[in-house]
């Protein structure tokens, strides 16, 4: 079962098929950023047991998590949050690592939102079906497409076609062992409501500092 109990306390995983760690609340409009990059290092999780189709995103969030983790340990006290990392950044370095990754970070995660919440969208309507490819493409095209180069969206195209069945996926995601039902697809939803809301807010405070170009 998708558990939305709250990340502070401690560094918990996902197992069993349970997502026990929730993207954290925003506070006066921050994020802070232990809590965001634990619960990110859960979707990356998630993402291993959606197989091949999601590797390279499954691979591009985590190298970003791992970017923003260096330079958040190097001073905590001054990256407690997201806005005020990138910002000390912004105004005090060239190079912009965490800028760029916190970027790229948001944009994977807001691709893998798009999709469940399709699929949240489908299983609840009569006739749900169990062909994803349209989801996932639609998610890529809105999410990442933009930003990719040519062979990039080929690559990705090509995976597309190997997505899991609906049924398969869900089960992916909660455990082999637990059926999907009303209550799991309501637990998904409860914890996407976070993770929509951290990506938004990112998106947002990007637009207004104008760091969407940083590269």
């Amino acid at each position: 079962m998708l558990s939305a109990t709250s990340s502070k306390g401690g560094n918990k995983d996902v197992s069993n098929g349970e997502i026990r760690v929730p993207f954290p609340e925003i506070v006066e409009g921050k994020i802070y950023t232990e809590e965001f990059l634990i619960a990110a290092r859960g979707i990356v999780q998630i993402v291993d047991k959606l197989g091949k189709v999601f590797a390279p995103v499954k691979y591009d969030i985590q190298g970003n998590i791992t970017k923003l983790t260096t330079k958040y340990e190097k001073n905590k006290q001054a990256n407690a949050t997201l806005q005020d990392m990138i910002l000390t950044e912004k105004n005090t370095e060239t190079n912009l690592i965490a800028t760029d990754a916190l970027l790229w970070l948001t944009r994977g995660l807001h691709m893998i939102l798009l999709f469940l919440e399709k699929i949240i969208e489908d299983t609840r309507s009569s006739t749900p079906t169990e062909d994803l490819v349209a989801f996932l493409k639609k998610s890529y095209k809105e999410a990442l497409e933009p930003y990719h180069g040519w062979m990039a969206q080929q690559l990705f195209d090509l995976l597309s076609r190997m997505v899991p069945t609906r049924s398969q996926l869900l089960r992916a995601i909660i455990g082999e062992e637990n059926d999907v039902n009303d209550t799991v697809i309501n637990d998904l939803e409860i914890y996407l409501t976070n993770l929509r809301e951290n990506v938004s807010v990112i998106q947002t405070f990007y637009k207004a500092h104008n760091l969407e170009n940083t590269t």
